[in-house]
């Protein structure tokens, strides 16, 4: 009788004795990390990072494999239909993890993956041209009221933690923006600088470095408080507005990996996240780590999709 890869999974969990005994799963050949945003981005960046560290403490290769496009859904779909041996891994996004089965027929959902770890919890922000005509948002929120659907903004996809942003954004303000979805951040970026559009929504790990070069100006970040790193930048909760959006960005693999490689894949990841030298690294990349566990990663995951599925009954985002 063939099993379905939900009642491997539930095989492989109901089993831990049998893994224990059979000792610490060891990689013995390249593994592949696919990345579901475009090269140059702010989970792109992470993987390569994170990635050079599990090769030294795996013994084997880790390989980024960029696989963009539909918001996530390509390279979520590619993780998820591939063999579940611990020789394919990725990272998965929130909120397009769990908001593209939400929004269309897609052809993966949470139960399709085996969760590793999260590793990052970055919050949204909202970025301009340093000569921009928006010096706040105030300014932004004026123009859009006075030319409603011309202020073209970038987001990594539709359903994406910018979108939804902008979307909670125009409900609590009665504005309404152009909405501009791009396969990754780094394109955001390049068509803000370009002044191709006048406004980026990206997380705002991705934008402080082009803050302190003076090529980025933000107008507000969207963490329920302010990060620490970056202090200057009022939260939309401060201006006035109850919109809290951001991105976590984890690791996990195909459903169904038997527990043994499920366990060392996310011993892997803790030493990474532990490991000073990387702290180091994260730090100089502005990126916001918070370690999660894969049992504590998937209440998180699926709490999240009870909100997104609530916010979708009241407010489609269908575009």
């Amino acid at each position: 009788m063939k099993l379905s890869r939900r009642a491997l999974l539930a095989s492989a969990l109901a089993t831990p004795a049998i893994a224990q005994a059979q000792g610490a799963w060891r990689p013995d050949r390249q593994i592949t990390m696919i990345v579901a945003f475009a090269a140059g981005g702010g989970t792109d960046v992470a993987a390569r990072t994170i990635a050079r560290f599990m090769e030294q403490d795996l013994g084997q290769p880790v390989v980024v494999l960029n696989r963009p496009g539909a918001g996530g859904e390509i390279g979520f779909t590619e993780l998820a239909r591939a063999r579940p041996d611990g020789y394919t891994i990725g990272f998965i996004n929130t909120p397009n993890i769990v908001t593209i089965p939400i929004e269309r027929r897609a052809r993966y959902s949470l139960d399709d993956f085996s969760l590793i770890g999260n590793i990052v919890d970055d919050p949204g922000g909202m970025w301009v041209l340093p000569d921009s005509p928006y010096k706040t948002l105030a300014d932004l929120l004026a123009a859009a009221r006075t030319n409603p659907g011309t202020i073209g903004y970038g987001t990594t996809g539709i359903g994406s933690d910018d979108h939804l942003a902008m979307l909670a954004l125009e409900r609590a303000t009665g504005t309404k923006f152009l909405h501009i979805p791009f396969a990754g951040s780094s394109q955001v970026k390049q068509n803000v600088l370009s002044r191709t559009i006048p406004l980026a929504v990206m997380n705002v790990a991705e934008g402080l470095n082009d803050m302190n070069q003076g090529t980025l100006r933000p107008i507000a970040q969207l963490g329920e408080t302010r990060w620490d790193r970056a202090p200057s930048i009022p939260t939309l909760r401060e201006l006035g507005f109850d919109v809290v959006e951001g991105s976590m960005r984890g690791m996990a693999a195909p459903g169904g990996m038997p527990t043994e490689i499920i366990t060392r894949l996310a011993e892997s990841v803790k030493k990474t996240v532990d490991n000073p030298e990387f702290q180091k690294l994260a730090d100089q990349q502005f990126l916001p780590l918070r370690f999660l566990a894969p049992d504590a990663y998937r209440v998180e995951l699926v709490g999240l999709r009870t909100r997104y599925q609530a916010l979708w009954n009241q407010h489609p985002w269908r575009e």
